[in-house]
């Protein structure tokens, strides 16, 4: 495997999951408003299709940190690893944020396979985990900037 094939496979995940989060959000908002907090199926399966789409890219992003990635090699040799505010974000923050926010998605999605209405203590806790995953998203290098 080549670093720049596993670049390029979680970059082209990083566009799934923007749309699969934009479609579990706008099915949470019309799951909390729309439906007097019946759980749709809208819900259930766009909540799957986003946990599925974090753990793959989450997958990816470790191993690809952790087997092939030259920067984090570089800088966890060198003591720069927490110094540098670029290699922090790229290296620690980035990986931590997503990893809690996809425990979080896979906590709600249990929680709304079960149950008939959705409850406010699980809409907070998805609010969180796209809160984090917005706040940690890599804009700049997906999108240019």
């Amino acid at each position: 495997m080549d670093f720049n094939i596993m670049l390029q496979a979680h970059r082209g995940f990083a566009y799934l999951i923007l749309l699969a989060t934009a479609v579990f959000v706008i099915a949470l908002l019309a799951t909390m408003f729309g439906y007097s907090g019946k759980i749709s199926k809208l819900l259930k399966k766009s909540t799957l299709f986003t946990m599925i789409f974090f753990h793959t890219q989450a997958v990816i992003g470790l191993v690809m940190l952790f087997f092939f990635s030259p920067g984090f090699k570089a800088a966890k040799e060198a003591g720069t690893l927490m110094k540098d505010s670029v290699s922090r974000n790229t290296y620690v923050e980035h990986p931590t944020a997503m990893i809690i926010a996809a425990v979080l998605l896979t906590i709600f999605n249990k929680k709304i396979k079960t149950a008939d209405r959705i409850q406010m203590s699980w809409v907070i806790m998805a609010v969180i985990a796209v809160a984090l995953m917005l706040w940690a998203f890599q804009w700049k290098r997906l999108f240019g900037g």
